[in-house]
């Protein structure tokens, strides 16, 4: 347990145009026993979101804010592709430290609803419940951080109101929990349907170019080229 709470954090991918002006950057943090990525986006300007905040233990929550701190960010938004526990268990810290509230999709306010329980289920003592949703996402919103715009697009599956945030101008998707390298979310968890997340992953996700890059909630990057090609659960 102490090794899967130990703090690992990747180095900055900082993604460019063709001129190499810096627009969006991405942090990732893997957090928490479930060893969940939390992605802190930013631009030039210092504005910054965070996504899927998982941080767990006190010296999780001192790493995501001393990097904010330290790079100077004005959090703007924090942005749940859906509300899996170990996608939550940052909510009120980062709502607190920054004084912003999150944002999902309205049919995942019951999988909110159920984390606490489910944390009690998995025997994860001091779980912090989520304040509620300030504002409620749905498909084909387009939310701007600066300049850059993020489509959002419905992908339930692995849980009723997942989305994901895609950024058609730098070519990546921060997908959560719906496709991983060569492997898919799962869909036995209350309100998941493998049916309904094959659908979502080949209608949202393989209709993207294939230089896509994808920030999963678990594990590595991957690429759309590299799913369509290799990942077994969609071969058919």
């Amino acid at each position: 347990m102490s090794q899967l709470l130990g703090l690992k954090v990747n180095t900055l991918h900082r993604l460019t145009k063709q001129t190499k002006q810096a627009m969006v950057s991405i942090k990732k943090f893997i957090f928490s026993p479930f060893q969940e990525n939390t992605y802190v986006l930013y631009n030039e300007g210092k504005e910054a979101w965070v996504i899927d905040p998982g941080c767990y233990d006190q010296r999780e929550k001192n790493a995501l804010k001393n990097f904010i701190r330290s790079e100077g960010l004005n959090v703007t938004r924090l942005l749940n592709t859906h509300c899996h526990l170990d996608h939550v268990f940052g909510n009120r810290f980062v709502s607190t430290e920054f004084d912003v509230l999150p944002e999902y999709h309205v049919l995942d306010q019951p999988t909110m609803d159920m984390a606490k329980t489910s944390a009690d289920l998995y025997g994860i003592p001091g779980f912090e419940e989520s304040p509620t949703a300030v504002n409620h996402l749905d498909e084909n919103d387009i939310l701007k951080l600066g300049s850059d715009k993020f489509e959002v697009r419905f992908v339930p599956g692995h849980a009723p109101g997942h989305i994901a945030f895609v950024n058609h101008q730098q070519k990546f998707v921060i997908g959560g929990d719906v496709l991983f390298h060569r492997s898919i979310g799962r869909t036995d968890l209350p309100g998941g349907n493998f049916d309904q997340l094959i659908t979502s992953i080949k209608s949202q996700f393989y209709t993207l170019p294939p230089d896509f890059k994808v920030y999963s909630g678990h594990g590595s990057e991957t690429f759309i080229e590299e799913e369509i090609k290799n990942n077994p659960f969609t071969k058919n």
